[in-house]
């Protein structure tokens, strides 16, 4: 599993890096939907695919509105050229989509069946949460018990980022 990650990762660095020296944003945001469909694809190999049904749809409605935001505000219209170039960087994107598309496939294929549910870390906090915190609402015990130091670290975190936004604002505000 770990050489499939490294090789959907330096997919997703190839990508990354032309997006960054695309020619024009149509290309850019492509090549960044590679980037993205590429994360989807090590969350279903990391076995979390509730992570990787959110980044899907995330990454499928942004790509969409993003293209059609870049096709909608071209000022001319498009020329349509089948030169060598065009024609090879057709044939790369078409490889590249195949690639991705074998390992979403080899992704799926080491997800356990559906209901059935891997309680590797979870089974002591399933099966002796509620004695060991004392509380019925098991979410709750966990959050508030087990995990009380990362859930006082994730309100810091957001109050700070609020508080950033805030202070940006209101010093963009004043000038």
């Amino acid at each position: 599993m770990e050489l499939t990650i490294s090789i959907i990762l330096v997919f997703m660095i190839i990508g990354s890096i032309f997006a960054l020296h695309a020619k024009d944003l149509l290309s850019a945001i492509i090549n960044m939907g590679f980037v993205g469909f590429g994360v989807v694809i090590c969350f279903l190999l990391l076995k979390a695919p509730d992570l990787a049904m959110v980044q899907i749809v995330i990454e499928t409605v942004t790509l969409v509105v993003m293209v059609a935001v870049v096709l909608d505000s071209s000022r001319k219209e498009i020329e349509v050229t089948f030169d060598r170039r065009s024609i090879l960087n057709m044939a790369v994107g078409f490889m590249a989509f195949a690639c991705l598309f074998y390992f979403f496939m080899k992704a799926i294929e080491n997800l356990d069946p559906l209901g059935m549910h891997t309680l590797r870390m979870a089974d002591s906090y399933v099966n002796g949460a509620v004695e060991q915190t004392g509380s019925i609402n098991l979410v709750t015990g966990v959050l508030f018990d087990f995990r009380a130091y990362d859930t006082m670290g994730e309100a810091v975190i957001l109050y700070t980022a609020a508080l950033g936004t805030l202070t940006l604002l209101r010093i963009k505000g004043k000038k």
